[in-house]
């Protein structure tokens, strides 16, 4: 049976502009920053903000004009997302798998999902399960009944499924990996907002279950998540959470810069009557700065080399492994400086700095949530032994496959 993907579509608007303006986000991402403390004060999912950038077809940036899309390079595709980030960090990640699943379709060349992502469909995921992980076997699987495939399962860490009509699942299907493309209100699927980390609260990465869920033949794609070998998709996928770090750091940025500049009080032994005077709040404020000028840079640097592997050759294993020993070498160093400074911005006030309704703890806990993955250890690790003894780079393995060289991949979260 052939199904439509865009047909009772949620999050589905009407009379979409049909141009794209790389600039026309920046009335969103300034909807989305203001009301960026009251969501993390509430926990309330930004369901209304996610659908203000489906209105502008934040999702179809990265396909050519040509099918619908704005041309976007990686490196625009990247800008655009640390600038969301910089609204708010949760939306950056909770978006990722989606367009993971956007550069699949284009290098596949399916134009039956690439006319669909052009026509609005948003897309989150369903892969890592509780006490198997991403890549240690899946105990969700796909099963014939009848002349229908059936859907059984529960997965965790389902980041932006709740945003999402429409979730990637990976199962199994007779000892072979697959995913599954299913709609997120076919009957017998449960979402559950129920992720209870201290950081990145609202990126909906909680708890999926599938209950004999009915799956069509054209919803099955082919391979789960995680091919043996090397892949440009671990580090795509590793540089949403950069983006996210380098978002915070200049959201950080801009909070410091605001309270500081509006106070009137300083501290009994300052050298300066004003906070704004104070050399050691201008070098704090300084430094929190150039982290972010750092950290976006450090993004960017890595989404040229990304543009440059898929657009010519996407399976390049000598330029996939560029792509990933630059992506790692980015994670150490922008995870380092952003905890550090979003740390250190607290030394620039007293008491008064800590006040709840500035919630400006948020961005040291969603910069130490976006920074477990993947732990650095490891990935310092892997680096030094590729360098040091031409050993493999992690990938992310499918079904807990290795071989004697590959790394152990990391914390698959999605």
């Amino acid at each position: 049976m052939t199904t439509s993907l865009t047909q009772d579509r949620p999050n589905q608007v009407d009379d979409r502009p049909t141009d794209f303006d790389p600039t026309s986000f920046d009335d969103v991402y300034a909807t989305i920053a203001s009301g960026a403390v009251e969501r993390e004060r509430s926990r309330t999912l930004a369901h209304p903000e996610v659908a203000l950038l489906w209105e502008r077809r934040f999702g179809a940036q990265r396909l050519p004009v040509e099918l619908g899309g704005s041309g976007a390079s990686v490196r625009d595709l990247f800008t655009q997302l640390i600038d969301l980030a910089t609204a708010d960090s949760n939306i950056t990640q909770a978006l990722r798998v989606h367009f993971s699943f956007v550069e699949d379709q284009l290098i596949a060349r399916n134009e039956r999902l690439i006319a669909a992502i052009a026509d609005g469909i948003l897309v989150g995921n369903a892969i890592t399960e509780p006490g198997a992980g991403a890549i240690d076997g899946y105990r969700t699987v796909l099963t014939r009944t009848g002349d229908e495939w059936r859907l059984n399962g529960e997965k965790f860490y389902s980041t932006g499924s709740l945003y999402a009509d429409h979730i990637l699942v990976a199962a199994d299907r007779d000892g072979e990996r697959v995913s599954v493309l299913v709609p997120a209100t076919r009957e017998g699927v449960k979402r559950i907002d129920d992720w209870r980390g201290f950081g990145q609260r609202l990126t909906a990465s909680g708890t999926t279950v599938f209950t004999d869920v009915v799956v069509h033949d054209d919803e099955i794609l082919g391979p789960g998540y995680g091919a043996a070998g090397p892949t440009y998709a671990t580090a795509y996928l590793q540089l949403f959470q950069l983006a996210g770090l380098a978002g915070i750091a200049q959201r950080a940025t801009d909070d410091l810069i605001d309270w500081v500049s509006k106070r009137e009080r300083t501290f009994t032994h300052s050298v300066a009557d004003r906070q704004r005077d104070d050399p050691l709040v201008q070098e704090i404020v300084g430094r929190l700065s150039a982290t972010a000028f750092s950290a976006r840079s450090s993004v960017l640097a890595v989404a040229d080399l990304l543009d440059e592997l898929l657009a010519n050759d996407p399976e390049d294993a000598e330029a996939i492994t560029r792509v990933e020993l630059a992506a790692g070498q980015a994670q150490a160093a922008i995870a380092a400086q952003v905890l550090a400074a979003t740390n250190e911005l607290f030394e620039v006030g007293g008491a008064s700095i800590v006040a709840e309704e500035l919630a400006l703890d948020r961005h040291w806990r969603n910069a130490r949530t976006l920074a477990v993955h993947n732990p650095i250890n490891q990935k310092l690790r892997s680096i030094g032994d590729y360098l040091l003894n031409g050993a493999d780079l992690p990938y992310a393995w499918s079904a807990g496959v290795r071989t004697d060289t590959a790394a152990t991949a990391g914390d698959a979260k999605g």
